[in-house]
């Protein structure tokens, strides 16, 4: 049963969720807006993949008695563990409709669009942290480690948002959406670390380094705003951008209230570089 949904607004958009009897959609805690009444909520430590999402009844044929539940929880406990690893929040609310049809609005925290990603159990989808918005109970979330070079010279990239399974994820990010496919630009593209919202699976994510160790290398590091590293992008598939990073919000409310301290020159002058 497709997730009936409809995104709403524009300079901060959100998403409003028709759920049918039989339907669950969960969130990450924080995003939730409104529910009608016959809507329940229940907050949960696990994901669907965490086996947080389907609870099996004592005794039942899922459950394997006390080593089936001994499993559930240790899953649990790792999939927590990982999430706080990752900076995440660490529990998902959970809400089923009883009765007839409920609705429930969710939203990101930045201002921004908001982009519902179809999965049909083929591909999975890896999005920034802090993406995920609400998906139904038969998406799988869980977290990807960028490991090595990539991760610690990408900033936001070490930790991305890995969405597997079949139904409806709602991912959000800040300013507008550009879609683009790496194959109809030469097989790659070269963005900012902190445009990168979501791609799917099969496109090859990496971070360079900006230039080489020369004197337009340095100029590139030091006055072109960018720092170090850009993020690569290659193969044939989706990619979702954002047009306003983190980073650059962060530095124009910190300007508009006098304390910023980082001049016209940007790149590695930057208080917020890393």
């Amino acid at each position: 049963m497709t997730l009936q949904q409809e995104i709403v607004g524009t300079a901060m958009q959100m998403a409003v969720v028709s759920l049918q009897p039989g339907q669950t959609v969960y969130c990450e805690a924080g995003k939730f807006l409104f529910k009608t009444t016959n809507v329940t909520m229940e907050t949960r430590l696990g994901g669907p993949s965490g086996g947080g999402g389907q609870q099996s009844q004592p005794g039942g044929s899922g459950s394997g008695g006390m080593g089936g539940l001994l499993r559930q929880a240790m899953g649990t406990a790792m999939q927590a563990g990982q999430r706080a690893l990752a900076g995440e929040s660490l529990a998902f609310q959970y809400f089923t409709t009883q009765g007839g049809e409920g609705t429930v609005g969710f939203a990101g925290v930045l201002p921004g669009e908001m982009r519902a990603l179809e999965l049909d159990g083929t591909r999975a989808w890896f999005a920034e942290k802090d993406a995920f918005v609400a998906a139904e109970s038969t998406v799988d979330f869980g977290i990807a480690f960028q490991g090595g070079r990539t991760g610690r010279s990408g900033g936001e990239g070490f930790v991305l948002e890995k969405f597997t399974g079949r139904g409806t994820v709602i991912i959000a990010g800040a300013g507008n959406f550009i879609d683009l496919n790496p194959a109809d630009f030469g097989g790659r593209v070269e963005v900012d670390t902190g445009c990168v919202v979501a791609f799917e699976e099969g496109i090859r994510y990496g971070v360079q380094r900006v230039g080489g160790l020369n004197r337009q290398g340095v100029m590139n590091a030091v006055f072109g705003g960018e720092g170090l590293s850009l993020a690569t992008l290659e193969g044939n598939g989706r990619v979702i951008l954002q047009s306003l990073t983190i980073e650059s919000l962060a530095n124009a409310l910190r300007k508009a209230q006098g304390g910023d301290k980082q001049g016209p020159t940007g790149g590695l002058f930057s208080t917020n570089a890393q």
